[in-house]
Order: C-alpha cells, then sequence, then structure tokens
C-alpha cells in the first residue's frame, strides 16, 4: 500500500521532469489499471435491479391512489368502505325518484301558480286521490298542511310543497323501521302475498340483502300451489348460493317444517319460507296458510318471527284491502312494496300509514338486485314531491 501511495506521489511530481524504466513503466501502468476499476466501481456496487423492481412495486398503488401524497392521510381501507354506502344509497335515490315521477309531477303541478287559496287546496286534494293516497290520508294530509302554512307564515306555492314533503314525512315515520335479525336462532320469516306481487323474486331480492349483511339464508319452496314456483326459488338460491328446502309435490305445510328444522341443525341465521300466492277472496286457500303458521311454530315454538306480506305498488287501494285481509288471516309483521315504479300510484303507502300502519321494511323500483331497499320514510317523501 505504501508503495502505491509513493508511486502515485511520483507519478504526480516526476512526469512531467523525467523518462521512467522499463520496470517503472510497468508499474505505473499496472497502478493505472487499479486506478481505472477503484473508479468505476461505485456504479457496479449499486445494482440496477432495485432501480427496476421500486416501480413495479408502487405502480399498483398509484392506480389506487391518484396523489402518492394522499396515501398516509387515506389508508386504502377506510377510505374505500367510508364513501361506498353514501354513494349506494344515491344511486338508489336516484332510481326512486324516477321510480315515483308519474306520481310526484302529478302532485308537483299543483304548485306551480303563484297564489296559496282554496283553488290550489282542491287541485292538491284531487292529486292525491289521482295517487291512490286514500280518502282518510288526504284528509290528514290536507289538514295538517294547513296548520303548517299558517304557523309558517308560508306566502309561496314552493313552500308548500316542502311543508307537505315535512307532513308526509310525519305520517310515514311510523311505517319506518329495521327488520330485526338475531333476536332468535334462527329467525324465521314467513313471506306471504298474491299471485303476481313479485313475491318469489322479493324474497330472493331479499335473500342477497341479508347475504350481504353476513347472514346465513335457508329458503323454504313451500309454493307447491304453483307451477315452478319452487324452480325459480330455486335460481335464486344458486345465485345467492344459499341452501334450499323443497319436495316434489309435497304439502306446504310440511316442507316448511323441515326447513324450520333443517334450519335449527345447520345453525343457520335466518329461514325464509315461499308460501303460494294466493287471493285473500280464496278462503279456503288463506286456510292453508294458517295451517303454514301452525306447523311452523311446532317446529319452533316462537316462529314465526316474521309475517311478511309482498304488495304490489300498482294496485293502489287494493293493496290496502289485501293488507287488511291477510292482517286479520295471518297477524302480519311487516310489509314488502314493489314495482312503485311505473305507477302514478305511489301514495298507497300513504294509506296503508293512516288506516293499517304495519312497518315497511322494504320497498322495490326494479327487477334488479339492487332494486330493494330499506323504506325511509323522509327519503320516500323527497323522493315522491322531487
Amino acid at each position: 500500500m505504501a508503495l502505491k501511495l509513493l508511486l502515485s506521489k511520483a507519478v504526480v511530481k516526476e512526469r512531467p521532469k523525467r523518462k521512467f524504466g522499463f520496470i517503472e513503466c510497468m508499474i505505473l501502468e499496472i497502478h493505472a489499471m487499479f486506478s481505472f476499476f477503484k473508479k468505476k466501481s461505485p456504479p457496479a456496487e449499486v445494482p440496477s435491479a432495485p432501480a427496476a423492481v421500486e416501480p413495479q412495486v408502487s405502480a399498483p398503488v398509484a392506480s389506487k391512489s391518484p396523489s402518492p401524497a394522499s396515501t398516509p392521510t387515506q389508508p386504502p381501507g377506510p377510505s374505500a368502505a367510508t364513501p361506498a354506502a353514501p354513494a349506494a344509497r344515491q344511486g338508489w335515490l336516484d332510481r326512486l325518484k324516477a321510480g315515483l315521477r308519474k306520481t310526484g309531477s302529478s302532485i308537483t303541478t299543483v304548485f306551480t301558480g303563484t297564489r296559496i287559496d282554496d283553488e290550489l287546496y282542491e287541485e292538491l286534494e284531487t292529486a292525491l286521490l289521482v295517487a291512490d293516497t286514500g280518502v282518510k290520508a288526504t284528509e290528514h294530509l290536507l289538514q295538517d298542511l294547513k296548520r303548517r302554512v299558517k304557523e309558517a307564515k308560508a306566502t309561496d306555492p314552493s313552500q308548500v310543497k316542502t311543508l307537505l314533503a315535512d307532513a308526509i314525512t310525519d305520517l310515514l315515520t311510523p311505517l319506518q323501521k329495521p327488520l330485526s335479525i338475531g333476536d332468535h336462532h334462527p329467525t324465521v320469516i314467513m313471506v306471504a302475498g298474491v299471485n303476481g306481487a313479485g313475491k318469489t323474486t322479493s324474497i330472493g331480492k331479499l335473500t342477497k340483502h341479508l347475504a350481504d349483511e353476513g347472514l346465513s339464508v335457508l329458503l323454504a319452496a313451500a309454493d307447491t300451489f304453483r307451477a315452478a314456483a319452487k324452480e325459480q326459488l330455486a335460481v335464486w338460491a344458486t345465485r345467492n348460493t344459499v341452501e334450499i328446502v323443497s319436495q316434489q309435490g309435497g304439502d306446504p305445510a310440511a316442507v316448511s317444517f323441515d326447513a324450520v328444522s333443517a334450519g335449527r341443525a345447520r345453525g343457520r341465521d335466518v329461514v325464509l319460507v315461499d308460501t303460494a300466492g294466493r287471493l285473500p277472496t280464496q278462503t279456503h286457500l288463506m286456510e292453508e296458510l294458517k295451517k303454514i303458521k301452525r306447523v311452523v311454530q311446532k317446529a319452533d315454538g316462537t316462529a314465526p318471527h316474521e309475517v311478511l306480506l309482498v304488495i304490489d305498488g300498482n294496485t293502489g287501494q287494493n293493496a290496502l284491502a289485501q293488507v287488511k285481509a291477510f292482517d286479520d288471516t295471518l297477524g302480519l309483521t311487516g310489509l314488502i312494496v314493489t314495482k312503485l315504479d311505473g305507477t302514478a300510484k305511489g301514495g298507497v303507502l300513504c294509506a296503508i300509514a293512516r288506516e293499517k300502519p304495519i312497518p315497511v321494511y322494504f320497498i322495490g323500483v326494479g327487477e334488479k338486485l339492487e332494486d330493494l331497499e330499506t323504506f325511509n320514510a323522509r327519503e320516500f317523501a323527497q323522493a315522491l314531491l322531487s
């Protein structure tokens, strides 16, 4: 090492002054070679692989998050979960507004005038009756609205529209109640409805809703009366990857009993019993529903825990008659209102709230899975008058 240092100094000091011998030249050449490799070694010590690896690791992060600076303040988990629910709910509200547009347009046109007078209230009364709000609910809303207008000292028809939304919200609020699952294991839900109301389809959508909440569901194909009903329910079971209990030509009550027993044995959270669709005027078929309920009670002393009726929003006041008839027969605990899209009869919920205030657990505005959602009184009133 000392020799190298001496030689390097000699190179600096003596190169311009004298000539070197053969041996000295060889030593200088070897030293120059070592100097060359010493200068080139730093780039070799930092391999190029890590530089190539870093972009490969950071690329997916960049694709998920537009700004790297925002990554520390917005972790992927919470930021992805937080806006998801509001966005989904907003999409549902847009579909609800579109579905209730026919009903709402016939009511909101009343508020296009410039005066709040008896003529405005008469036109509003007519619009509410046409929307199948019912006589009792219409009278209640008009009295409540006039009181609100007087208290608010409203002078513009647009203010009356806002006050009507508040009145409808207050009328519908008693119907707003969540479906309770977990108090019983399994929770047995019996679903009834007339033919064509969308009962089996609503059961499929409800199954999806429950499965999304992390609940295990077992379906009972107790609708042995209608052709292909079992096959239709089996399709929904396959879509939602849940089990189904059915019998070829079996008695509806027997199928229900087996399903409840199987649900208890397999530790399922929910057992959904699809009963045959029937008209409330068919006395012998309504008696069969009573039999199913009695047999379910034998399988589980506290069941059924929920008895739901699926009603078609298009049927208007006839839906209210169905609610009364099925409630007298089964003792309803909740409603599912379907097909509110494409109808001018969305006011039927007001009639139900005034004359038979049974909780509305879900409302539907279409055929897609996401078109069935929980009922919210304020959302419905605003969508109705949007």
